[in-house]
């Protein structure tokens, strides 16, 4: 047998092997899927159906996921003593500036500490915020941080309200999801 024909056949049997035991990988923006059933990133279930899932607003008016239905919504989980959470801001401004308001809707909910809460006032005369912040419920509270207490996590949910994707952190990485992710959301019929 030949070097070629060698090698050959160790990759083919290299192919072989990982495909067999390899982890499933998604390669568009669209959710992986397991045996045709589509799936999100999303593996927690809901205490309470998503729609029904409120946060309180500065005025103190309780607001409802499923009043924002036909508007994409992003629903940014954040504190103002995490460095990420601060660059994923100006990002989520370009966002709602690139949609527009009739057709995105986000919402800031901060998840920090009491002193952290405190800070808000003076963070906000520092850092432009094109949205509104609230503070989310427990249920939804507790369905976001299930698998991990890490913020920013930021759940983009389409104009039907049906969750999109969840992302966690910020990056350049992390943008190019969430850009896909929310043009999904925007775009669902």
């Amino acid at each position: 047998m030949s070097k070629l024909g060698a090698l050959f056949l160790f990759f083919i049997s290299v192919a072989g092997i990982s495909c067999n035991t390899a982890a499933p990988v998604s390669i568009s923006n669209r959710p992986a899927s397991i045996n045709d059933r589509p799936t999100t990133n999303i593996v927690e279930t809901p205490s309470k159906p998503i729609g029904e899932m409120t946060w309180t607003n500065d005025a103190g008016e309780v607001q409802k996921l499923s009043d924002l239905k036909g508007k994409a919504v992003i629903l940014d989980f954040w504190a103002t003593n995490c460095p990420p959470c601060r660059e994923e801001i100006p990002h989520l401004n370009s966002l709602l500036t690139k949609y527009g308001g009739e057709k995105l809707a986000i919402y800031g909910l901060h998840v920090g500490d009491a002193t952290d809460k405190a800070e808000i006032p003076n963070f906000i005369t520092q850092t432009k915020l094109d949205y509104p912040i609230g503070y989310p419920e427990k249920a939804l509270t507790s369905f976001i941080f299930a698998s991990t207490d890490a913020i920013p996590q930021t759940l983009v949910i389409d104009r039907n309200g049906q969750i999109v994707k969840k992302v966690v952190g910020f990056s350049d990485r992390i943008k190019l999801d969430l850009d896909l992710a929310v043009d999904t959301a925007v775009t669902a019929n």
